[in-house]
């Protein structure tokens, strides 16, 4: 088991809340920021060891420029199992708020749909293990640490997954553009699944036909696509405006 990376203020503060087994913590060196002296404390309360470093070293060590003065070597991310998942949620009676990403290869858009799923109070989040990005220390970056508050499954099929949901119950809304149907004028209460597609090529044929709906969001200037992350931020917040209303 190689330990994995997790930098920056957020991330290493949401990973040493969490559960994930962490190893030690690399500060630096001089820091002024009080919020770094909270993280040092918070890992010496787990029996972590605090190593001060420069941030040349702590840039060599992250891989990034982006690590705000602390680095949290961490055993490697546990992605929910789907069936227990599943299971789990269907068991509180709660209507289901779920997420699934189909093939997003960025990175950041993935920690920022994470992040944004978290926000918006989605219960879980499904994505294909092939042909798309899973949770680097870039994306645990760009989800400001959300990584640790939502389960993120890892399935083989991701279309299989859909078809499970909707036995369960769930109604499946795929987020395609140019739909005569808008995000605002569909119903997302009850059991809900939004399926956000990749960056370039959107929801794929096979994983369209399990959405039982399709969804667009209305471009009103002289733009004609939205970035995957932010298309997909737009359209939770709306299901979770109509949910909490």
């Amino acid at each position: 088991m190689t330990p994995e990376k997790v930098y920056g203020i957020n991330p290493v503060r949401e990973a040493l809340r969490g559960d994930r087994k962490a190893f030690e913590l690399f500060v630096q060196e001089s820091a002024t920021d009080q919020r770094i002296g909270k993280l040092a404390k918070l890992a010496e309360e787990r029996g972590l060891a605090v190593r001060r470093r420069t941030r040349e070293d702590l840039t060599r060590v992250s891989g990034s420029p982006h690590h705000q003065g602390v680095v949290l070597t961490v055993a490697p991310f546990i992605y929910a199992d789907f069936d227990e998942l599943l299971d789990s949620l269907t068991k509180t009676g709660a209507p289901l708020f779920l997420l699934a990403l189909d093939g997003i290869q960025d990175p950041q858009n993935l920690g920022a749909l994470i992040r944004s799923a978290a926000c918006a109070g989605v219960q879980g989040i499904i994505i294909p293990k092939d042909r798309a990005c899973g949770i680097t220390a870039v994306a645990e970056k760009a989800s400001a640490g959300a990584v640790e508050t939502v389960p993120i499954a890892q399935v083989t099929n991701l279309a299989r997954a859909l078809e499970q949901l909707k036995e369960a119950g769930c109604w499946v809304y795929g987020l395609v553009a140019g739909n005569d149907t808008t995000i605002y004028n569909a119903d997302f209460s009850g059991n809900l699944v939004l399926v956000v597609g990749s960056e370039g090529d959107g929801i794929r044929p096979l994983v369209r036909k399990q959405c039982d709906h399709q969804v667009s969001i209305p471009l009103y200037g002289g733009v004609s696509s939205l970035n995957a992350s932010v298309a997909g931020a737009i359209a939770m917040f709306e299901a979770a405006k109509q949910r909490h209303e």
